[in-house]
């Protein structure tokens, strides 16, 4: 059986649409992370067609498997997520069983580019924590979600009731 696009990228055997291989994007500088709008839709899929990139591949029933059966392809997602984390200012910290994302150093600079309300970055983070959901980190979907739920408690207007609603329901079983 031939694998899909998606899981022939997350298995660093084949590039994005664009021609991208997965480590060229992770190596990207926050400016170009920021800047290129396309790629978050190969690093995080979804199974509905993206609004801001109709071309993007479609997460199926069976790459969800793939995902959740394959340690490398979840690691591939893993490493995808640990580079956003820190382009939004984040850091993982593990000590088994506890996993807590917590606020890196340049976490006041880098907050200032997204943490505020109507920023495309909150619909990316809605994605990020649905596809870690879906595709088998649920661990650290709830825990990057308790960070932006600790954030928004000191300005409850930073994102707004909605946007919340929207990332609780998107690290939702189900």
């Amino acid at each position: 059986m031939t694998e899909s696009a998606l899981v022939s990228f997350h298995a660093d055997v084949a590039t994005d649409s664009r021609g991208r291989r997965i480590q060229e994007i992770l190596d990207w500088d926050d400016d170009q992370l920021e800047r290129v709008h396309d790629y978050i839709q190969w690093l995080f899929p979804l199974t509905e067609r993206s609004a801001f990139n109709p071309g993007a591949p479609i997460l199926t029933a069976t790459d969800i498997a793939a995902f959740r059966q394959r340690p490398d392809l979840r690691a591939s997602l893993h490493k995808a997520f640990l580079r956003l984390l820190a382009f939004y200012g984040f850091a993982e910290t593990t000590g088994e069983p506890d996993l807590s994302i917590v606020r890196a150093p340049d976490f006041p600079r880098r907050a200032q580019s997204w943490a505020r309300p109507g920023n495309h970055n909150l619909l990316r983070i809605s994605r990020i924590l649905r596809a870690m959901t879906q595709l088998g980190l649920e661990r650290e979907a709830q825990a990057f979600l308790a960070a932006l739920e600790a954030l928004n408690a000191e300005d409850p207007a930073r994102f707004g009731v909605v946007t919340l609603r929207y990332w609780r329901n998107a690290v939702s079983p189900g």
